[in-house]
């Protein structure tokens, strides 16, 4: 399958702001080794512990940009962090990963699907009070890490595969002050879809304070969640409705033309964008629900162009 090049990516984004590495932070690792930790979580509903990838990089002084990998409804954050190769990437690249478990566990406990208010999960039940708030435990996730795991709370991305897509979508959302870019695999939301028109977005669900860059993968062939939409309250709108939506928040300018990198790769994108963020979308038309869809390296890529520089305040 052809890979989207990088280079061919930032013809579709504004122009790179360079940014100065961050400063040498004295300990603020203490005890961790690069590879895979287990790091405990305190949230309100007890201690939650997340699978956490540090790269070869890293030293445990220097602070490295976070990239929260999500799982799809019913897996977990290791078998995400196996399927997606992002391991391999952060150390090409210099980033740490997290891929959490969700909230609500289904299957026994053996599975967990994330918490997105109001939006049925993947069983068709719609998370209530009683469950886990995986938003505020992405945001103690991302406070913990920063203390323990040398984080740069300015450059926390999130991505994720199908339910990980969408809560990556949500993050987006709601947690628009911490997270500097989000890129869903096969699961870009933007909002819950309305009551009265499943194909339409509710647009007050949806309005987060800060502009927030998007890159979507998603495949032509995709009967899971497939770009049409029409999934019901779960995935009712279609994917260019979700892009139109995103864009439209991060107050766009026109789409560029649609551009064909190959024939069975398409590229829709919008720049200027409020706050240097922008919009791009990916259709691999030839795949369908999973991970072959994205490219890594572009991913990366595009991540590193955006930081959120009020998150270490």
């Amino acid at each position: 399958m052809f890979r989207l090049t990088t280079s061919r990516l930032t013809l579709f984004a504004l122009p790179l702001v360079m940014v100065a590495a961050p400063a040498a932070a004295q300990g603020c690792g203490p005890g961790l080794q690069p590879g895979s930790n287990m790091i405990p979580v305190a949230t309100d509903k007890g201690t939650r512990q997340a699978l956490v990838y540090l790269p070869t990089q890293y030293d445990g002084q220097m602070r490295l940009p976070l990239v929260l990998n999500l799982h799809g409804s019913g897996s977990r954050g290791a078998e995400q962090l196996k399927s997606s190769g992002m391991a391999a990437t952060a150390d090409k690249h210099g980033f740490i990963v997290a891929a959490p478990d969700a909230g609500i566990p289904v299957n026994d406990g053996k599975g967990f699907v994330w918490n997105i208010p109001g939006v049925p999960t993947v069983t068709g039940d719609v998370p209530g009070p009683g469950d886990a708030d995986d938003v505020a435990f992405t945001a103690a996730l991302i406070n913990t890490l920063a203390e323990r795991a040398c984080v740069d709370k300015s450059r926390v991305y999130s991505t994720g595969l199908s339910g990980g897509g969408r809560m990556s979508s949500w993050l987006g959302c709601a947690l628009s002050a911490r997270i500097a870019a989000i890129a869903p695999v096969v699961g870009l939301r933007a909002g819950r879809a309305r009551v009265d028109d499943l194909t339409r977005v509710d647009e007050g669900n949806c309005a987060p304070a800060n502009a927030m860059p998007v890159m979507a993968f998603s495949g032509g062939a995709d009967r899971t969640n497939p770009n049409a939409g029409g999934e019901g309250a779960r995935w009712g709108y279609s994917l260019d409705t979700a892009v139109a939506r995103w864009a439209t928040i991060n107050r766009c300018g026109p789409a560029l033309p649609r551009y064909h990198r190959a024939a069975d790769i398409t590229v829709d994108a919008h720049a200027g964008c409020d706050a240097q963020s922008e919009v791009v979308s990916v259709i691999d038309t030839d795949s369908g629900h999973n991970w072959t869809v994205a490219d890594n390296d572009a991913m990366w890529a595009f991540f590193s162009r955006h930081r959120r520089p009020t998150a270490n305040r």
